[in-house]
């Protein structure tokens, strides 16, 4: 229990700070795909793989003190913000829990929108179907969406960069 805890608090050291409850989401989901060792188990839901697990596991982390969880109007709609707090650091160095390395991943995931992710989350859910059935299947199941072959492109070389096998 507390492993599954201790590396979701070493990805926000990492991160410094995420924007967003479907962008964290699909991070994470992400970083799974890509071989990083997460434990929970997702589902696909309407803005893609959705995994309960994380949603508890993080609300955990807010109730015990090591992760700030900050709400902010945004047009019309709340946006949380996050960041480890001193607690969650002091945590994770007492924990002899080995965590990987995840920086330069996250960076890159970082720069681009929950849109794009939820859109590369998405593919990399049905990657064990031929790439042309992937984009086929993501039109169908993100119809209103309107992703645009460019930006299947764009995420096919971004899963390319980031190494996902």
């Amino acid at each position: 229990m507390l492993e599954d805890h201790a590396k979701l608090i070493a990805f926000f050291k990492q991160a410094n700070e995420i924007v967003g409850r479907k962008k964290l989401q699909k991070m994470i989901y992400i970083l799974k795909k890509s071989g990083y060792h997460f434990s929970e188990r997702y589902s696909f839901h309407m803005y893609g793989p959705y995994s309960e697990e994380l949603s508890t596991r993080v609300e955990e982390l807010c109730n015990l003190g090591f992760l700030n969880e900050n709400r902010e109007k945004e047009k019309g709609y709340v946006q949380y913000r996050y960041t480890l707090t001193d607690s969650g650091e002091s945590f994770l160095k007492e924990t002899d829990i080995h965590t990987q390395d995840m920086t330069h991943v996250i960076f890159k995931m970082n720069e681009k929108s929950s849109r794009f992710l939820e859109l590369v989350s998405t593919m990399l859910y049905f990657n064990n179907l031929p790439k042309d059935e992937v984009e086929a299947k993501v039109k169908t199941v993100k119809s209103k969406q309107n992703y645009t072959d460019d930006e299947m492109k764009e995420a096919w070389e971004f899963i390319e960069k980031i190494n996902v096998h």
